[in-house]
């Protein structure tokens, strides 16, 4: 059986898929499931350990996908009607995809009611990647994919020299430039491969980023984190438990948006400190310089 999933996504997308391509492997143990998704999340796809094969798809493009029709097609990429029309090209046996949308739930438990609804049991806490220690640096990602999720830089920066020498700034090769002026002479990974960053979120002690890949990293192993919100809320897109603080000041704004969120704006960089002195509280763990 031949299974073709589409999520041709980024990584925080990938990561809330999780739970539904688990429960798509428990349903169909000895089925040969195939992600469409883009190439570079290939590190990501590894740890899943849901996930056959990964057939390098960027957005809403035609699936090349080889050979006889799949047996059975899921669009866990969107509400439609692009992505269920590019499945529906391929002629699957089967098309499992959302004939209603509700904008109003956490992401997760989107693609796990679909599943539900076709008769395929999803646990939408089967979120975890793998065992960490959590003995690593502090993790600061002032990163985002728009405008609208970008907290002034200068505001990590005050974070950076308030955590202390125990800091990295992380970023991709085209944010080196917000990355240098946030880390302002502390450690910094910008760039490099996408394997490592994992693995540095995933041990690291902390993490303090936006709303962004990064954040659900830091879910997926259970990294203690400070996620900032704006302007979709943590109801939707944020951590669903654990060791984890999400910030937001309850205003919904455009997601693609240019400029930085006005909810985005109002979290203060004292409220951040003060959510990395509570989870500091809760952890015990060997902090320096918070306050």
């Amino acid at each position: 059986m031949n299974i073709l999933v589409l999520r041709a996504l980024g990584m925080g997308d990938l990561l809330t898929a999780v739970p539904a391509l688990r429960a798509l492997r428990r349903a169909y143990p000895s089925a040969t499931v195939t992600l469409a998704a883009p190439a570079w999340l290939s590190d990501v796809v590894d740890r899943i350990e849901a996930v056959d094969r990964l057939l390098p798809t960027e957005g809403l493009v035609p699936v090349n996908w080889p050979g006889p029709a799949p047996d059975l097609a899921v669009n866990l990429h969107g509400r439609g009607p692009q992505s269920t029309e590019l499945l529906r090209a391929l002629q699957p046996k089967r098309l499992v995809t959302h004939d209603t949308w509700i904008d109003d739930q956490h992401e997760v438990d989107r693609w796990c009611r679909l599943l539900e609804r076709h008769g395929i049991p999803a646990d939408p806490d089967d979120l975890r990647l793998g065992a960490t220690d959590h003995s690593g640096p502090i993790v600061i990602h002032p990163g985002a994919s728009h405008g609208a999720r970008l907290w002034p830089a200068r505001r990590f920066a005050q974070l950076v020299r308030a955590l202390g020498p125990d800091v990295v700034v992380t970023g991709s090769a085209a944010e080196a430039e917000r990355g240098e002026a946030v880390a302002q002479g502390a450690p910094t990974r910008i760039g490099g491969d996408l394997s490592g960053l994992l693995d540095l979120v995933a041990n690291a002690r902390m993490v303090i980023c936006g709303d962004t890949g990064v954040a659900h990293v830091a879910t997926a192993y259970g990294t203690p984190s400070v996620v900032l919100f704006g302007p979709v809320p943590p109801a939707w897109w944020g951590p669903r438990a654990g060791p984890h603080k999400a910030l937001w000041h309850g205003r919904h704004g455009d997601t693609f948006a240019d400029q930085p969120d006005p909810g985005l704006m109002e979290i203060s960089v004292a409220e951040v400190l003060a959510a990395v002195a509570e989870l500091r509280t809760q952890g015990g763990g060997p902090w320096q310089h918070v306050g």
